[in-house]
């Protein structure tokens, strides 16, 4: 096995631990809202419902460089991609050589994919998920789905304004140059700047969106729906929802 790995030849997953790369269970709705959610409650339960008004990043509020958290997010790199993936060394605060990045960097090292892939695989989705650094490997994934494009998919992309999304589901929204990208411009020919939460809890007219690296932590966002569930939410350009064929409740 070791001569197979120094040949390049190791699964793709040969990195993660037993219980998630078995599974030992099958994978499950109820498991990634459990992940999700005990790692909002690890960083203190943040709630972002003002789009970080308010919030400046330095070495004293980012919780990402803090003790004890700045090793989480590398958890999150570590166990959330493939193995040989070169981001998988770096943590809250180090490349992949253990270096510290300045704050100037600070984008360069966004997390927030990483933390969506930890769930999936600890959650037991296996070597079915795209594991990606970026959000659009998986978006663009699940628009080629859509379009029948893969067989047996793990995530299907739907249209965030006719699909109301369920507990578990990833909804996403394009950043920056892409922040006016639409359902109907998936899949692209390229990456682009995203981030996608997960939805851990539904409510009347709201929905509880969990994402990493919102505001350098993982934090909960409060998401507006009309009666039927559907996003009416104007903060973002919602993009897509992804949505996730679990094996079980």
């Amino acid at each position: 096995m070791a001569l197979l790995a120094l040949g390049g030849c190791a699964a793709p997953d040969a990195h993660a631990p037993p219980f998630a790369r078995v599974p030992y269970e099958p994978f499950s709705r109820n498991a990634a809202i459990a992940i999700a959610t005990d790692e909002w409650r690890l960083w203190g339960m943040r709630v972002d419902d003002n789009n970080d008004a308010g919030y400046v990043p330095t070495e004293a509020t980012m919780g990402e460089h803090q003790p004890g958290l700045w090793e989480r997010v590398g958890e999150y790199w570590w166990e959330g991609m493939n193995t040989g993936v070169p981001e998988a060394g770096w943590t809250g605060k180090h490349d992949e050589k253990g270096r510290v990045f300045p704050l100037s960097a600070n984008g360069d090292y966004a997390w927030s994919a990483a933390f969506i892939s930890y769930v999936m695989r600890v959650a037991g989705a296996g070597v079915a998920f795209p594991y990606s650094p970026n959000h659009a490997t998986y978006i663009n994934y699940a628009a080629r789905a859509a379009q029948g494009e893969i067989r047996d998919p793990l995530l299907i992309a739907e249209n965030p304004a006719t699909y109301a999304p369920r507990l578990g589901d990833l909804v996403c929204f394009g950043r920056g140059p892409a922040r006016d990208l639409t359902f109907a411009d998936l899949p692209t020919r390229y990456i682009f700047p995203a981030h996608c939460g997960i939805v851990t809890a539904g409510g009347p007219d709201t929905l509880s969106l969990i994402g990493g690296n919102v505001e350098d932590a993982v934090t909960l966002e409060h998401l507006h729906t009309n009666d039927e569930g559907e996003l009416r939410d104007d903060r973002e350009n919602w993009l897509a929802v992804l949505r996730v064929m679990y094996q079980q409740s």
